[in-house]
């Protein structure tokens, strides 16, 4: 190995969904330097809040690692790890400006033994094909010889509070023996479910890339027979359940796929297919059925408030982050819901209960955000577009906001079957 326990000291550069747990965890057992280029996400976390809402104020008053928003601070580290967004561009491409950006910050620290670890979702080949190059340029450290690299991608789901960094299995993989050895000593400290060795850094990376391609294939599948049992007027879930009885049916639901990694991830991918002239039929129609599900969902809408007679004013949405019981709103397709709707003249409010604390980024100034508690409004029509546990087990509260002749829209088909319920 590199280091000896006591030498090891940890950078870990982005203090998001991704890092911030991380920190928290090699905390307990190393030296650890938190940093972000965000001052007030720092100076929050320095006062105990997390506006992730994935660590809780007490885990972050006791722990030893120490924060910032300088980047002098990486001068301590021999150990980087890299949990920067990976996003795509409004073509659909690989945006990897972040991630390239951070990789030229770290070289100014680099020192001999230096390792760099790469959480960050990218492609199969970018770590050594687009980070290396930039590493190199640091003619002081010869690549594998006095620094070496890792690639450990991160597993974190955002919301879950049963599955995180210390019991999901973690994939490691190095540049060669003596990194993989560190790499897998350091993650082997915190992961209690233990440590997958990956033959190489491109295999890590696709192994990556492809869990949430397979979940969005599967979730297309599912929104495409969403729209055809529509059709036939048969209730899906009912369908899903029947079918779920076979024990190798595998367990998947309608729904509109956002987020910052299976909406994104697969796009990924594609690009990669394309720089070695294939062609992904199958990743790019799922993506198109997923990313146009919105649209079917909004059509659905007109004609349940035309067959009840509803106003198109008086609406509800329920739940805006882009899954349940989460506060993370990036790349939520509940957004591309919101604007379809209201190119079609719908009067909208909206009420999620997991980003109250972020709404000053909110991206519709002029649609109220409701407060649930004393709420005096009735809607006409109630869309439960975020099936938060909140909402499951307050049916009665919502339903106590609908109007005489109100509705409420469970697509999803979470809620109690009733009346007042529209399901499918």
């Amino acid at each position: 190995m590199l280091f000896k326990h006591k030498d090891i000291k940890i950078a870990v550069i982005g203090l998001g969904y991704v890092g911030l747990p991380l920190v928290i965890e090699l905390a307990k057992k190393f030296k650890v330097y938190g940093f972000d280029v965000n001052k007030k996400k720092v100076k929050k976390l320095k006062i105990n809040i997390d506006e992730t809402g994935e660590v809780d104020s007490k885990y972050l008053k006791k722990t030893n690692a120490i924060l910032s928003y300088d980047e002098k601070i990486l001068h301590n580290a021999n150990i980087f790890i890299i949990t920067v967004p990976t996003g795509i561009n409004k073509k659909n491409l690989p945006d990897l400006r972040i991630l390239k950006k951070t990789t030229r910050t770290i070289l100014k620290y680099l020192k001999k033994k230096s390792l760099i670890i790469y959480e960050s979702t990218v492609y199969p080949g970018c770590t050594e094909e687009i980070c290396l190059p930039i590493l190199k340029k640091n003619k002081k450290i010869i690549y594998n010889k006095n620094f070496y690299l890792g690639y450990s991608p991160e597993r974190i789901n955002p919301g879950d509070k049963k599955r995180n960094v210390t019991n999901i299995t973690k994939i490691v993989s190095g540049s060669n023996q003596i990194a993989l050895n560190q790499v897998k000593y350091i993650y082997s400290q915190i992961v209690k479910s233990g440590v997958y060795v990956a033959p190489s850094i491109k295999i890590a990376e696709a192994a990556k890339i492809i869990e949430n391609t397979q979940r969005d294939l599967n979730i297309g599948l599912m929104n495409e027979l969403f729209v055809f049992f529509n059709k036939l007027k048969i209730p899906t879930k009912e369908v899903l359940k029947a079918a779920g009885t076979k024990w190798n049916f595998l367990n998947f639901t309608p729904g509109l796929v956002g987020g910052h990694c299976i909406s994104v991830d697969p796009y990924y991918l594609t690009n990669k297919y394309k720089a070695v002239n294939l062609r992904p039929s199958i990743i790019l129609s799922a993506r198109k059925t997923n990313d146009g599900f919105h649209k079917f969902i909004a059509k659905k809408i007109s004609k349940i408030t035309k067959d009840y007679k509803l106003s198109k004013k008086k609406i509800l949405i329920l739940g805006y982050s882009f899954k349940e019981n989460c506060a993370d709103y990036r790349n939520s397709r509940v957004n591309n819901l919101i604007k379809h709707l209201r190119r079609k003249k719908f009067g909208l409010k909206i009420h999620d209960p997991y980003i109250k604390k972020n709404y000053d980024n909110f991206p519709f100034k002029n649609i109220a955000v409701v407060n649930m508690k004393n709420h005096k409004t009735r809607y006409d029509l109630i869309i439960l577009a975020v099936p938060h546990d909140i909402y499951k087990t307050n049916q009665l509260k919502i339903t106590n906001l609908l109007s005489k002749n109100g509705y409420i829209y469970d697509f999803k088909s979470v809620l109690k079957s009733n009346d007042r319920v529209i399901q499918g």
